[in-house]
């Protein structure tokens, strides 16, 4: 969800109305994919990388995830959403903490759409700490090296319990992954647009889905008639 400090500077605004500006395309986007049957939607919310940002825009960014918690999850409840945080909570305060419990908890029987937030989340960061674990399971006697492979690693990883991606958007016109799902998205389609997340609208969704559409996964194999 890129582009939310740009958008504000281009309007005159300070880069928190970005912010919240994108709390509303979130909005959009999860009610644009659960419309088209999609049922797992991942927001990269907070990479590890943006502790380096302004502390007074990292406290805002926190303060507004809890807010939003709070503003949103009686809407999420009645829409059948199911929200879930992957990441590494352990650096995240106390009261966000809370507050992922919370949405959580409340949301834990929605069946429609999982809403999954990626909070302090960092694929390089993921991957490690599953090859630490692997070594450590190696050294008590739980696991074997030669028992490592593709699923074993995937079912270390904070998104054991989700799908791979079939689809990455990234708004703002980058063209990279900044760190996001990086062992998850080895088939994905990748999407990128110039939008910036705050205009991102379900017009934008629609597009995506249709570039999607027009695609053959073929997995490393011959394309199929």
């Amino acid at each position: 969800m890129d582009g939310n400090g740009r958008w504000a500077q281009q309007r005159g605004l300070e880069r928190p109305e970005g912010h919240i500006a994108g709390v509303e395309a979130v909005r959009r986007a999860l009610k644009a994919a659960a419309a088209e049957g999609v049922e797992y939607l991942t927001l990269y919310t907070f990479s590890t990388e943006n502790w380096g940002r302004p502390k007074a825009e990292v406290d805002g960014i926190m303060e507004l995830f809890c807010k939003s918690v709070v503003a949103e999850t009686p809407e999420l409840k009645a829409q059948g959403v199911r929200a879930k945080i992957m990441g590494d909570r352990s650096a995240l305060s106390e009261k966000v903490n809370h507050y992922i419990d919370r949405i959580e908890s409340e949301t834990a029987e929605g069946d429609r759409i999982t809403l999954i937030f990626a909070m302090n989340y960092s694929s390089r960061h993921e991957i490690t700490e599953s090859f630490k674990d692997m070594a450590r399971r190696i050294a008590e006697g739980q696991l074997s090296p030669e028992e490592i492979d593709a699923e074993t690693i995937s079912r270390n990883l904070y998104s054991s319990d989700y799908p791979d991606p079939d689809l990455i958007i990234r708004t703002g016109g980058e063209y990279r992954l900044s760190n996001f799902l990086l062992w998850q998205a080895a088939y994905s389609e990748l999407y990128f647009t110039p939008t910036l997340w705050p205009d991102f609208d379900k017009d934008s969704f629609r597009e995506a889905l249709d570039s999607y559409a027009r695609r053959q996964r073929r997995y490393g194999l011959v394309e199929t008639k």
